[in-house]
C-alpha cells in the first residue's frame, strides 16, 4: 500500500511502504519487490538503491507526451552516469546528452550503437574530446563559442570527417531556480547571445568539414514552471525561420533539459500531466517548422528513482538541540550542502507506536555543512535505525567524492525482486592505489 502521509505517492511504483512481517506491528519501505532493510543488511550502508520500474515509467511518460512531434529523448548522462542505468535506457531506444569525453566513453561502453543519437554539450570541449566524438559518429555538436567552432573545424578537417553542428544560443530567459543551475541569461557562461547567432552560423557554413544541422538552447535545471520553456522556444523558433531564410538547413532543435521534480511537495502534482504541459509549451512554437525535437531530460527521469540508505550511528543533544548522526555524509550526497537542497528523509521501518521529534540529520564529515536536514520533524530515528534519503537518483552518486578519505557507497539496481550490484563499494585501498 502506498502511504501518502509518508510522502511516497510520487515515488511509486519504485518506493512504497508495506506491512512488515513478524510479531511487532510495523511498516517497512520497499523498492519494488525488495525490502530496503534486507538490502542494507546484505550490502551495508550508505547504499544507493535505484528502481528500474520508475526509470521506465518516467522515460515512457516523456515519450508519450511528445508523440505528436518528431523527437528523440537524449538522456542527460550527468544526472546519473552508472553504466547499468545507461544500458537500461539504451534498450528503450534512448539517446544521450554528454558534456565530457568521459561521459561519451560511458555511453559507448553501455551501447556502442547509441553513438548515432548522442549530442555533445558543454562550454569547454577539448581537441581530444572532439576527436573521440567525431570518430564515434555522434548526432550533433552543440557549439558554445566562436573559438570552439574553430577548434571543431580544425579537428574535423584533420580527420576528414564531417561534424554536424548546432549553436547553443542564450535566449536571455529567466527561470525560477537556484542561481548555480540557471543557464539562460547573458550573465551566464553558457551559449552565445541569440542576436549574434547569425554571424556564427555564417562562419560555420564557410568551413568545409562543418555541417549546420540545428539550433540548441538550455535555460537551466530544476525548473518546475513550464512557461519559461515556452518563452525560450518561441525565440528559438524565430531564429530558425531567420536561419532558413539565410539559406541554412535546420533539421534539429535541441530544447535542452531542466524540467524539475518535486522534492518538498511530493503530492503537489501528477508527473504525466507535468510533462504534458512541458510538451505543450515546447511543441506549440515548433509545430509549423517541421524539425526534429531533441530533449535532454535527466533529473526528471532518474531523480525519484533512487534513494540513499543510511544508518543512524548516534543520537546526541547539545543544550536541547537534537542530532541524528548517520553513516552517510556530504561526500555521498552533496546537494543539501551545495544548494541548500531539500530531500525528504523517512524511516525504513516504522513501528506502530513511533513518536516524532525535531532533529538535525548530520553526517560524520568534519564540516558544519555536512547535513541532510535541519530542524526536521521525524520518526524512527533511534541508534541503529535505517533512514532513506529520498529522490537521490539524480546528482547523488555522480557528485560523490572521497573527502575525508571516505570510500564511496555501493549502488544496486532493483527490478521486481531481482537485485543487481551495479557498482561495488569502494575500499580505502582503492583510493590509495593511484597515489605514488
Amino acid at each position: 500500500m502506498i502511504k501518502a502521509d509518508k510522502g511516497l505517492s510520487e515515488r511509486a511504483p519504485g518506493f512504497v511502504y508495506r506491512e512488515g512481517k513478524g510479531r511487532s506491528a510495523h511498516e517497512e519501505l520497499y523498492c519494488e519487490g525488495m525490502s530496503l532493510a534486507k538490502l542494507a543488511a546484505r550490502h551495508g550502508t550508505p547504499l544507493y538503491v535505484y528502481s528500474c520500474a520508475t526509470i521506465h515509467e518516467r522515460y515512457e511518460a516523456f515519450d508519450r507526451a511528445f508523440r505528436e512531434i518528431p523527437h528523440t529523448i537524449c538522456y542527460s548522462v550527468k544526472a546519473n552516469s552508472n553504466l547499468s542505468v545507461l544500458r537500461l535506457l539504451a534498450k528503450k531506444g534512448c539517446g544521450f546528452d554528454v558534456v565530457s569525453g568521459g561521459e561519451l566513453e560511458r555511453v559507448l561502453i553501455a551501447d556502442r550503437k547509441s553513438a548515432k543519437n548522442v549530442v555533445f554539450s558543454g562550454v569547454g570541449k577539448t581537441r581530444d574530446e572532439f576527436t573521440a566524438a567525431l570518430k564515434a559518429g555522434i548526432l550533433l555538436f552543440n557549439v558554445e563559442s566562436e573559438s570552439e567552432l574553430e577548434v571543431l573545424a580544425e579537428c574535423a578537417a584533420r580527420l576528414r570527417k564531417t561534424a554536424p553542428v548546432a549553436m547553443r544560443v542564450n535566449p536571455d530567459v529567466a527561470a525560477d531556480t537556484h542561481p548555480y543551475i540557471s543557464t539562460g541569461l547573458h550573465k551566464h557562461k553558457f551559449g552565445v547571445p541569440i542576436g549574434n547567432a547569425s554571424a556564427l552560423y555564417a562562419r560555420a557554413r564557410s568551413k568545409q568539414w562543418l555541417q549546420v544541422r540545428g539550433v540548441s538552447v538550455h535555460i537551466g535545471s530544476q525548473i518546475t514552471d513550464a512557461a519559461p520553456f515556452g518563452e525560450a522556444m518561441s525565440r528559438v523558433a524565430e531564429l530558425v525561420r531567420q536561419l532558413r531564410a539565410d539559406g541554412h538547413t535546420i533539421d534539429y532543435v535541441d530544447a535542452g533539459g531542466g524540467l524539475g521534480i518535486s522534492y518538498d511537495k511530493p503530492n503537489a502534482g501528477d508527473f504525466p500531466a507535468h510533462v504534458a504541459e512541458y510538451a505543450r509549451q515546447l511543441s506549440a512554437p515548433l509545430a509549423p517548422l517541421n524539425v526534429r525535437l531533441l530533449l535532454e531530460p535527466g533529473r526528471s527521469i532518474v531523480g525519484h528513482a533512487g534513494v540513499l540508505l543510511t544508518c543512524v550511528i548516534y543520537k546526541k543533544a547539545n543544550n536541547g538541540k537534537r542530532f541524528l548522526v548517520v553513516d552517510a555524509a556530504m561526500n555521498d550526497l552533496i546537494r543539501p550542502a551545495l544548494y541548500g537542497a531539500y530531500h525528504e528523509i523517512v524511516p525504513v521501518v516504522v513501528p506502530s507506536d513511533s513518536a516524532k521529534e525535531i532533529v538535525d540529520v548530520v553526517g560524520p564529515v568534519c564540516e558544519t555543512g555536512d547535513f541532510f536536514a535541519r530542524d526536521r520533524e521525524m520518526a524512527g530515528g533511534g541508534e541503529g535505525d535505517l533512514l532513506a534519503i529520498l529522490d537521490a537518483g539524480a546528482y547523488g552518486m555522480v557528485l560523490a567524492s572521497n573527502y575525508n578519505t571516505r570510500p564511496r557507497p555501493a549502488e544496486v539496481l532493483i527490478k521486481g525482486k531481482t537485485v543487481k550490484v551495479v557498482r561495488r563499494r569502494e575500499r580505502v585501498g582503492d583510493l590509495l592505489r593511484a597515489e605514488m
